[in-house]
């Protein structure tokens, strides 16, 4: 297969997981309108986990079950369940555009996070993007003009967590099995969700309900499947830019389920906040083919 080939391939695949993540956001945003976010957390997880778990002995990944000890796995998993609940927190009581917007700071939080505990070298342009980033991140959420809540403050700081994931799951060993990893998180979140539904009234779901419910365990598993496949077959500095379709893909679901349409303020912060995550992907791809040249 070409390298070009590669990258188109990783480019479907990138996409397919982007779609399947927003709609698994949506899915439960709808669910959210009557259930609580703790029976919601518990009754997507169980049937997460248990796809998880029949795919995990189908491949025979439960045998290196010893590694769900490894400290890093850990690690991971406190990013994990962070990032989800508190996600999921903002996603309920805000327009998914938004939250997704806000989310898209991600790749920016984790260059400078890099450089922080990590030790990566990340030079004054990066450094200058990853402010402006945050810049735009702020305008999104407009502390002072009445647009400012608990939700968009909880938005960012769930991409706090979600950065300490990405950041742990890069030291990984090569041979740590990914849907160990998935299954050990997958049962974390869920014990969260159940810590979280002790003062919560649960109400029997809908069969409606119950079918958003599945389907976005679906999806969730179907994003988690596709984004290793798009890693895997594609450059990382060509398949990255894409990543920001989610903002469309949010926008039109925010319009068609919800009626929302974004204000001047969420636009002009997301023009910023793409603008400048495409620019730190394109400084890194630049970096990394200025380090194999000198090889």
């Amino acid at each position: 297969m070409s390298s070009f080939e590669a990258n188109l391939r990783g480019i479907g695949y990138l996409l397919l997981s982007i779609l399947a993540f927003i709609l698994n956001d949506t899915m439960i945003k709808v669910v959210s309108e009557r259930l609580p976010i703790g029976e919601i957390i518990v009754l997507r997880g169980a049937v997460a986990l248990v796809l998880i778990l029949a795919l995990l002995f189908a491949t025979g990944g439960h045998r290196a079950w010893r590694l769900a000890g490894n400290r890093l796995v850990a690690w991971r998993t406190i990013g994990e369940v962070g990032g989800t609940i508190l996600y999921l927190y903002a996603l309920f009581h805000m327009p998914i555009a938004n939250a997704s917007a806000i989310s898209q700071i991600v790749p920016l939080m984790t260059t400078a996070a890099a450089a922080v505990f990590l030790r990566e070298q990340v030079g004054w342009r990066r450094w200058m993007a990853i402010g402006l980033g945050f810049v735009g991140v702020m305008i999104i959420m407009r502390p002072g003009l009445g647009g400012f809540d608990v939700y968009a403050f909880a938005a960012l700081a769930s991409m706090a967590f979600v950065t300490l994931r990405d950041l742990v799951t890069r030291s990984f060993p090569p041979g740590m099995p990914t849907l160990l990893v998935t299954a050990v998180t997958a049962g974390a979140v869920l014990v969260a969700g159940l810590a979280m539904s002790f003062d919560e009234v649960w109400l029997m779901p809908t069969l409606d309900e119950m079918l958003l419910l599945g389907g976005a365990a679906f999806l969730l598993l179907i994003g988690y499947g596709t984004v290793i496949l798009a890693m895997r077959h594609g450059e990382m500095g060509v398949i990255a830019p894409f990543r920001y379709a989610v903002i469309l893909f949010a926008i039109a679901l925010g319009y068609l389920v919800w009626g929302d349409i974004p204000d001047i303020y969420t636009i002009t912060g997301t023009v910023i906040v793409v603008a400048t995550g495409l620019y730190t992907i394109h400084r890194e791809r630049l970096r990394a083919e200025e380090s194999r040249t000198r090889r």
